[in-house]
């Protein structure tokens, strides 16, 4: 059976998110209280105006095939929404919609790489990343980051990774895992660049666009360097902005050879997004705006917070992070430390499993995400739960031995 499947998968791996939340599916089955810090979604129900479009799709009978790229309504809201809060003007045709944000990436990488094409892909990366470029022949090119320049991509890294094979160059603002968010100095000096590359194309995923905390503000690549708008892919969705992960929609926004690429792709795979969603979507991105506003607000609390009770136990530490909703915690301090059961910490993985089985609190390792020694940790769940989890970690920490 192994010789009937592909090479290809060979070199993909489980996501780490998936198999986090399996992993805590199964202890809670088998009866464990596990505290999930591995939450990559807002954990509130989504707000009711949403939903009730949804239903009133279904009654007026929005049940059929929509076109391959989404419905005009959807692009529409999709164009204005680019308009309003990036001000950044597309047409209708210039917008594609998939079955959420990934989706969107994937079908770009699928309709742009030849076997050997090279993506720069700066850590710590969201998981997805290398192994979508893997799927699709490419070759993940990964640049390691430093805590110095806030995990961010220096315009050097990024000359130095580029070659004559480079395609694209991946940017994700603001972060998972670790909530960085580039500001328009540093989005320019990449742009500049960039400039002196013209076959390199950028892909920016802005999926967090509006979790962003205090001062500091998230901004679009395009916004300071609108002349790379002829090589870019705006990735975004309704997911974590508007508690809409199971809804699926996610779109795309580029030239439109690339979006009548990834129509064709998506023609061809999934036919198109639901229509239900795709009409809860225009309502999502039309409607008020007041709940993506109170759900920052609430995030901003649990962050604090959770970055806070962190930065208290021993051998731990974290910065607060600028946006999205994940905590990216250094263990260096408790690697090499040895558990009550004589066991030593050797890794990043060590701690996370030794978190799991005695702390009850379930996170996400660094090397999933390119960087050793950390983990991720989200604070999309409730202040009562970071309080407990937190709590746990402390214990457990305290019975570590030198």
């Amino acid at each position: 059976m192994e010789q009937f499947l592909a090479s290809r998968l060979d070199a993909v791996k489980v996501s780490p998110s998936s198999a986090a939340k399996a992993r805590v599916d199964s202890l809670r089955a088998a009866g464990r209280q596990i505290v999930n810090f591995t939450i990559g979604e807002p954990d509130f129900p989504t707000p009711r105006h949403i939903v009730e479009a949804g239903i009133a799709a279904l009654n007026d009978g929005q049940t059929r095939y929509t076109g391959a790229g989404g419905t005009p309504a959807l692009r529409q809201a999709i164009v204005a929404k680019l308009k309003r809060d990036n001000d950044l003007s597309y047409k209708d045709t210039e917008v594609v919609v998939g079955n959420g944000a990934k989706q969107i990436i994937f079908c770009a990488l699928t309709a742009t790489l030849n076997a050997g094409d090279e993506v720069i892909i700066p850590t710590p990366y969201w998981v997805s990343y290398p192994d979508m470029v893997a799927l699709n022949d490419g070759r993940p090119v990964i640049v390691s980051t430093r805590p110095e320049t806030g995990f961010k991509l220096t315009p050097a890294q990024l000359e130095e990774a580029i070659t004559d094979r480079t395609r694209w160059l991946v940017l994700n603002t603001p972060s998972n895992p670790t909530g960085a968010i580039y500001t328009s100095d540093e989005l320019l000096a990449l742009a500049q660049v960039l400039r002196e590359h013209p076959n390199v194309w950028l892909l920016t995923d802005e999926i967090y666009e509006h979790f962003s905390y205090g001062t500091v503000r998230h901004v679009s690549p395009l916004t300071v360097a609108p002349d790379l708008a002829s090589r870019t892919l705006i990735v975004n969705g309704v997911s974590k902005s508007h508690a809409m992960t199971g809804w699926r929609i996610g779109y795309g926004a580029a030239p439109r050879v690339l979006v009548a690429a990834i129509e064709l792709l998506l023609s061809q795979s999934t036919s198109c997004a639901s229509s239900i969603s795709q009409a809860a979507a225009v309502t999502a991105l039309d409607g008020p705006q007041d709940c993506v506003a109170d759900a920052v607000a609430l995030f901003d609390a649990r962050r604090r917070r959770m970055v806070e009770l962190l930065n208290a136990v021993p051998g731990l530490s974290c910065g607060l992070p600028d946006g999205a909703f994940y905590v990216f915690v250094s263990v260096a301090g408790l690697i090499g430390k040895t558990t009550p059961s004589g066991q030593r910490l050797d890794s990043d993985v060590d701690v996370m499993m030794y978190f799991l089985d005695t702390a009850g609190v379930a996170t996400i390792d660094g090397s999933s995400y390119g960087q050793p020694n950390y983990l991720r940790m989200s604070f999309a769940t409730s202040i009562e739960q970071i309080e407990v989890g937190c709590r746990a970690l402390a214990s457990v920490v305290a019975e570590l031995k030198n």
